[in-house]
Order: C-alpha cells, then sequence, then structure tokens
C-alpha cells in the first residue's frame, strides 16, 4: 500500500503539535486501507463471524468523531448520522446498503468540524462533558489516536483478506 497521502506526524514539536498530527497520521491511515477498493470489497465483512467491514469502521469513526469533540468537547448536541434501528441497534455497521461516497462524506466532514474545534481551543486543558465527568482537549486526543490505532490494525486485517495488500 501506498502511503504517500499520510501527513507526515511531528517528530520534534510541542505537545499539541504532536497529539494532533499523530491523529491525523492515524485518520490517513484509515484512509490508505480503503484506498483503491470498490464498494463492494468496501462492504465485505471479511472475517466471519464478525459483522465488521472497512465501510464499518469509516462510519463507526465518523460518530466518535462527532461524538468526542462537537457533543463532549464543543458542547453540541447534534444527533448521529447513522442512528439506531428499531432494535436499538447503533448501525454505523449495517452497511449492506449503505451509500459509499456518502459514508466517506460524513466522515470526512467530521473530521474537518473536530479539526477546527481543536484549533478553536485555547489549550489542552480545555474540557468538555460526557454525562457527569470532565473531559479535557488532552484526554480527547489520546482517546481518538488509540481509537483510530485500534480499529487500523482490524483495517489492516480486513484490507488483508479482502486482496492480500498489508503494510503499516
Amino acid at each position: 500500500m501506498i502511503d504517500e497521502q499520510r501527513h507526515q506526524p511531528v517528530l520534534v514539536g510541542d505537545e499539541r503539535a504532536t497529539l494532533t498530527s499523530v491523529l491525523q497520521w492515524q485518520r490517513d491511515t484509515l484512509m490508505m486501507k480503503c484506498a483503491g477498493l470498490t464498494d463492494e470489497q468496501l462492504r465485505m465483512k471479511a472475517v466471519p463471524p464478525s459483522g465488521l467491514s472497512l465501510l464499518g469502521l469509516v462510519r463507526h469513526l465518523a460518530e466518535v468523531e462527532r461524538g468526542w469533540f462537537r457533543n463532549v468537547l464543543a458542547g453540541e448536541d447534534v444527533r448521529g448520522h447513522f442512528p439506531k434501528n428499531e432494535a436499538g441497534e447503533w448501525t454505523e455497521f449495517h452497511v449492506e446498503d449503505a451509500d459509499v461516497a456518502d459514508s466517506f462524506r460524513i466522515w470526512a466532514q467530521a473530521c474537518e468540524r473536530s479539526r477546527a474545534i481543536v484549533d478553536a481551543a485555547e489549550s489542552l486543558d480545555v474540557t468538555g462533558d460526557f454525562g457527569d465527568r470532565p473531559y479535557s482537549l488532552h484526554y480527547i486526543l489520546t482517546h481518538m489516536i488509540e481509537e483510530y490505532a485500534r480499529h487500523n490494525g482490524h483495517a489492516d486485517l480486513l484490507r488483508e483478506v479482502i486482496d492480500g495488500a498489508t503494510g503499516e
């Protein structure tokens, strides 16, 4: 897989620049894992019995971006793009009929909005609340790096099953 499209993380810099660049690296990694695949391949649940797919990961991470940055940190009340179904299940992983281009557009817009919220924050110490607990931007950035890194591991396995492509 080609990684020329990924923004290189800051190797020597302040904490904010390091955290935001590593998060962007992780976002770019997910995009790289999805590059060059057909809609059907992106929907493919490649590791039975799991229902996980690359498109499901993209949709899930759009919701995670929205939840942590918009709702928790910025205090917005933005409903999910992929709401619960009648059975009460979140639908971001239900990709059989999902519009692939629309899903990637939603994720890109969620990432763009997240970056704007982070850029506007005065410091890593600003907080937002979820329930009765405060969360700092510092924590949220660290958690998001962990979230993407974990799911990029899943993406690596999914991609390898789909077409044999491996890599970072």
